[in-house]
């Protein structure tokens, strides 16, 4: 069996690019996507070389959502046997990162382990994003979107519900009543309107979305720190569970260690010397 099935895995540089590859179905979701996706992350994680990963659709959309003759052999009987869900499981991988407070604990479910990934996950939302598709993408650390891409939750017209953790993740970014208005009405909406939402981080022209999204990822390749990085993802996605103290008392500590580091080292002395950072992550 090839490596990986309905999705791309290439390394530009320093930036791991996963590509959902099923163009003509607008990359609808598959039990072999999913595994594939897992099997891509765990190579960009246990690359040196790779500081950043962005994951972005092939062709004229993100993710479709599942595709539909899935969704067409579900039955409540077979709920857990169902393509998807197996596929979840047969992939199993530790993506624990070591850095930071442990996020662990927190998040699971088949996309929990994308917060526990030590690199910066940016999802480039270069078309429409659909269900399961716009699911997927809230479990990225950071959102981009070209300026004619679509929106929708669907779940409501399909006779779903919130699932997979975006009843959780959705309010948290844009409040709950533009969460409510999204997955009970099903709407499509635009990528302005989720900018303006703060569902996506930024829009850019679709002419040169994707070079917009490879300059941005590169920048967080070249020019910080990934030990800093990779701290400072646990320590947002864990402080959701935590009280202010808490959060401080984990800054403090995770401070203290930083000092010792030769990425402190070097995030000093490139900036006294005027010269271009060379980060180690150590």
């Amino acid at each position: 069996m090839a490596q990986y099935e309905d999705i791309t895995y290439e390394v530009k540089g320093r930036v791991g690019l996963i590509t959902l590859n099923r163009p003509d179905r607008l990359n609808a979701w598959t039990g072999a996507m999913e595994k594939s996706i897992k099997r891509a992350l765990h190579a960009a994680v246990n690359d040196d070389t790779v500081r950043a990963i962005v994951i972005t659709g092939a062709g004229r959309g993100f993710c479709a959502g599942a595709d539909m003759n899935l969704l067409q052999s579900i039955k409540p009987t077979n709920w857990e046997d169902r393509e998807t869900a197996a596929a979840a499981r047969e992939e199993t991988f530790d993506f624990k990162s070591g850095l930071g407070p442990d996020v662990s604990p927190h998040y699971g479910g088949r996309f929990g382990y994308l917060f526990q990934i030590k690199k910066p996950i940016i999802a480039a939302i270069n078309g429409p994003a659909a269900g399961l598709g716009l699911v997927f993408a809230l479990y990225a650390d950071i959102r981009f979107a070209a300026s004619d891409a679509k929106f929708t939750t669907a779940f409501a017209q399909r006779g779903l519900i919130a699932e997979h953790g975006i009843s959780w993740l959705l309010p948290r970014l844009i409040g709950p009543a533009h969460a409510l208005d999204l997955l009970m009405s099903s709407r499509k909406f635009t990528a302005a309107e989720a900018e303006r939402f703060g569902l996506v981080n930024k829009v850019f022209e679709a002419e040169n979305f994707m070079g917009a999204v490879m300059d941005y990822a590169n920048t967080l390749a070249e020019t910080v720190s990934p030990r800093s990085m990779g701290v400072m993802k646990a320590q947002i996605w864990k402080a959701l569970f935590q009280s202010f103290d808490e959060a401080l008392e984990v800054g403090d500590k995770e401070m203290e260690k930083s000092f010792s580091t030769a990425d402190f080292k070097e995030g000093v002395a490139h900036f006294v010397e005027k010269r271009k950072a060379n980060f180690t992550g150590k």
